[in-house]
């Protein structure tokens, strides 16, 4: 039985996609140990997890400590196959797979040396990029979220990553009846710069509904300060972080899914986050930025809109609108996109890249 170690920074209470993985891995027949920060005790998974013990939460002292803890872990103990999540794993899986011949596969979840938190940072993003430059051009197996980032690398580092979108699982849903005069609108995902929650909030001045903000980060209290400001309390609630088991039945209550990402960098210019697949899996209908990756999917399957403006006013028509108007011929499409956008469609190329990896 091949034995691989996963690793990711992320919450391992809330990351779907290493969950995901992990999983499809395990009912594969391969022993799977999921290795990432410490955190909330994790206590319903089939595989294995194991939290390392990290001192700073933020910044470049969280990511040297991890960093160097996961080389450690993973110096001493065996496997066959390192699964790296992202850059901030990448350079501790790398140096492991060429110390104990390894082999070593790449998920990048993002354009990690893109992302607006590096865009004034020169420093930092020049540390990211060259790890990003030593590493990637030597690894034979990887693969990413979206045909864009797939292309980036490409034309970059002339390598052909596979795409493994981020595709919910499906499961079944209740059938619920929904209050249509107390309408409900739901964000989920992080709540950090140039995600698009400060227009959000503000085009509920124009909007009589209530908006659901799941999940945290940097600007949760500078949002919720904002609320206050534009006396919005009583249509905005913030659920903070929740676990990804919990998620659905909270989507699936709402009407309306967002996904606000600004063109500001080429990490959000050519993302496809995870939520709008969830929103999709909840059967709501979406509102998204105009960029590459959401664009292709609002054309194709007619799940929902595309922003019109970044205008908050323009913005609540935009939602007053699929509040009123969401027709039976809209869920249909939903409903056959969901079809399409299963996580067992994925995993089929997942699988087919470990198929490939030889003892």
């Amino acid at each position: 039985m091949k034995k691989v170690f996963i690793s990711v920074t992320n919450d391992l209470i809330t990351d779907q996609r290493a969950h995901k993985v992990a999983s499809s891995l395990l009912a594969k027949g391969y022993d799977v140990l999921l290795i990432g920060k410490r955190g909330e005790k994790i206590i319903t998974r089939n595989y294995n997890c194991h939290q390392l013990q990290i001192v700073f939460n933020k910044g470049f002292l969280f990511y040297l400590e991890f960093n160097i803890k996961l080389f450690l872990f993973l110096l001493f103990k065996n496997c066959d196959i390192l699964l790296s999540n992202d850059l901030d794993t990448l350079l501790p899986n790398f140096l492991i797979s060429k110390l104990k011949n390894n082999s070593l596969v790449y998920d990048s979840h993002e354009l990690f040396t893109e992302v607006p938190e590096l865009l004034n940072r020169p420093l930092v993003k020049s540390i990211w990029l060259y790890i990003e430059r030593f590493c990637l051009p030597n690894i034979k197996y990887s693969y990413t979220v979206s045909e864009s980032i797939a292309d980036y690398y490409r034309n970059k580092y002339q390598i052909k990553m596979s795409v493994i979108r981020n595709f919910p699982l499906i499961r079944q849903l209740p059938i619920i009846q929904k209050d249509k005069k107390n309408r409900i609108i739901i964000y989920q995902g992080a709540v950090n710069k140039d995600r698009g929650v400060e227009l959000m909030i503000l085009a509920m001045k124009y909007v009589e509904a209530k908006l659901y903000i799941v999940g945290g980060g940097d600007l949760v209290i500078e949002m919720q300060q904002l609320s206050r400001l534009h006396h919005l309390d009583n249509k905005i609630v913030f659920l903070g972080k929740k676990h990804f088991s919990e998620l659905l039945s909270i989507t699936q209550a709402a009407d309306l899914g967002l996904s606000f990402e600004a063109d500001t960098c080429l990490a959000y210019k050519y993302s496809l986050p995870n939520k709008i697949f969830d929103y999709i899996n909840a059967e709501i209908p979406v509102l998204v930025s105009d960029l590459p990756e959401f664009k292709k999917i609002i054309n194709q399957y007619g799940v929902g809109a595309i922003l019109k403006s970044r205008s908050p006013k323009i913005i609540a028509e935009q939602i007053n609108m699929l509040l009123s108007s969401s027709s039976e011929h809209m869920f249909s499409k939903i409903k056959l996109a969901k079809k399409e956008f299963s996580w067992l469609n994925e995993e089929k190329t997942l699988l087919s890249i470990f198929d490939r990896i030889p003892l």
